[in-house]
């Protein structure tokens, strides 16, 4: 066998494997286009959740202040007239933000929650300090999808 019959027989070998991956089934995601699937253990976009009658989950224990290996949740918090305790401010700064899940963990009442939000880019850095606000319209957002997560997840916890 010469060095030209080698080769022919090398470029139809490539071919046929060329041309057999062209018509099967791909591997790739889209990922804008299409969406990738999502662990029950993901960790996202940070959220506050509300009980079902509305009232704010966060009782003011700062847990989740104390654990952040970052230092990226800042909580001041007030007695109420009934004698509980609630946040009047409960901010994270994603830039300082390691996602990971301490706060989640520490948090006695699932208050704070990392989402499943992974698309949250911005172009100036002020607009990643969250506020109280922000935590809880996340949290709004993305309630049946929390809670249906943290169902999940029970069995791990």
């Amino acid at each position: 066998m010469n060095l030209k019959s080698f080769l022919l027989a090398d470029i139809a070998k490539g071919m046929s494997i060329t041309l057999r991956q062209l018509f099967s089934k791909k591997f790739t995601v889209m990922y804008p286009f299409e969406a990738t699937p999502i662990s029950p253990r993901f960790r996202g976009e940070h959220a506050l959740r509300r009980y079902p009658n509305g009232e704010e989950r966060c009782i003011g224990c700062k847990l989740c202040e104390a654990v952040c290996p970052a230092q990226a949740i800042t909580i001041e918090a007030e007695p109420r007239e009934d004698g509980s305790r609630r946040t009047t401010r409960y901010d994270i700064d994603m830039v300082k933000c390691i996602y990971c899940g301490l706060c989640e963990e520490a948090c006695p009442v699932d208050a704070i929650v990392e989402g499943p939000n992974m698309d949250f880019s911005n172009e100036d850095r002020s607009d990643l300090l969250y506020t109280k606000d922000r935590l809880l319209q996340n949290g709004d957002r993305w309630e049946p999808q929390l809670a249906k997560r943290l169902a999940e997840d029970g069995k791990y916890r």
